[in-house]
């Protein structure tokens, strides 16, 4: 399959499709070889007064992963966009993209970016600081709008290429895409502030530019070994700090941001609930507890079966209270949440008026919360029969 990740624009490509062609520099031709990354020069810091380049990329001592990662920095060097397609796999019932695996992608462009930038070597996203104080990212918080899922379909054409080498399955991919399986774009930043980070995030259609979604999110250090959490130092600060837009930008505008509503406690006993939820080893990540993405599948395994079958995921809000390990059991509980008054409050029944939701996962032994989350849902249309896959 096509693989994902390094910087595609790199290198010349050309399909006879002028649309896609606008999104490629240059003529399209099948590419025969791996390209190069470019060399760049290191970023100074910004207290030297230096102005900011881009930071040295791989050279040709770079592994073949990395020179096949579709993605790289920004023209100015502070944001990092990486090229995704829909991959059968990764979709649902509707055969669009879930958002488990959006989330996903999320997390490895922010990691692809501190890699691009010489980070990262070890863990997700950290810097040579923060392995000198055992230190390591964790989120607090995230926020996630979909304005249109990404889509896989049949591509009856596919089958005359079977057999060509990697590099022409890339160039015979684009060939097909406007019509086929969907490629997205998602653009990552981030800037430090007084006790985290905030990393943002813009998905776009790769052919149209069209903005499908937008997400942000906080993080804060964990100590590894202690597992208590710890102010940024200001040598981190400081470490990182060149790679950030030196204007504040955001996915979201800070006025009427959904992102900032706060999340209110799920009544209990609540409407939904799924008991007893015994994460299995494939949910954990190399921090050693359960990855935040796991957390979405549990809250999604406690809503009404009714709202699943006809509508759609438009928004996500996760407030994450503690981590979760192995050997922990979880209940996940859900309610209809009714706003009156820009005030939320709880319903434990199902109202077709109200299709925003609260959610709470949280441990079964003593009820101690885990993580707090509200979705938002929209109708969604049932699959023409033209859509569908047959063999």
């Amino acid at each position: 399959m096509l693989l994902r990740g390094g910087a595609f624009s790199g290198c010349s490509a050309a399909v006879g499709d002028s649309n896609v062609n606008r999104r490629f520099p240059g003529v399209i031709r099948p590419p025969t070889a791996v390209c190069r990354p470019r060399r760049v020069q290191c970023v100074k810091s910004v207290a030297a007064g230096e102005p900011i380049r881009k930071p040295e990329e791989l050279s040709h001592h770079a592994s073949l992963a990395n020179r096949l990662r579709l993605g790289g920095f920004t023209e100015d060097g502070l944001a990092y966009k990486g090229i995704f397609i829909v991959r059968s796999y990764e979709v649902g019932i509707n055969k669009t993209i879930t958002i488990q695996t959006i989330t996903n992608l999320l997390q490895e462009v922010g990691v692809n970016h501190y890699q691009r930038a010489g980070y990262s070597t070890d863990g997700f996203g950290t810097t040579p600081i923060m392995r000198k104080l055992s230190l390591i990212w964790v989120v607090k918080r995230m926020h996630i709008e979909i304005y249109k899922y990404p889509g896989w379909y049949c591509n009856p054409n596919f089958s005359l290429v079977h057999s060509i080498s990697l590099f022409h399955f890339l160039y015979f991919s684009l060939l097909f895409v406007r019509n086929r399986s969907d490629v997205f774009e998602i653009e990552s930043w981030f800037h430090i502030e007084a006790i985290g980070s905030r990393r943002d995030f813009i998905i776009r259609d790769y052919v149209s530019g069209e903005v499908i979604g937008r997400a942000t999110s906080k993080w804060i250090a964990m100590n590894y070994e202690t597992r208590r959490l710890q102010k940024i130092p200001d040598e981190l600060r400081n470490e990182v700090k060149v790679y950030a837009p030196k204007t504040f930008r955001l996915a979201f505008p800070e006025e009427n941001n959904a992102s900032l509503n706060k999340i209110a406690k799920l009544d209990d006993p609540a409407g939904y609930s799924e008991l007893g939820i015994v994460p299995r080893r494939s949910d954990l990540d190399m921090n050693q507890h359960v990855n935040h993405v796991s957390y979405i599948g549990w809250i999604l395994e406690s809503m009404p079966q009714k709202i699943i079958n006809s509508h759609e995921l438009q928004a996500i809000t996760l407030d994450f209270r503690r981590e979760c390990q192995h050997d922990d059991e979880v209940d996940s509980l859900t309610g209809s949440e009714l706003v009156v008054n820009g005030n939320s409050k709880s319903i434990a029944k199902e109202e077709d008026d109200y299709p925003q939701f609260l959610h709470l996962l949280r441990l079964s032994k003593d009820a101690n919360e885990i993580c707090r989350a509200r979705t938002v849902w929209t109708g969604v249309k049932n699959l023409q029969k033209d859509d569908m896959c047959y063999n």
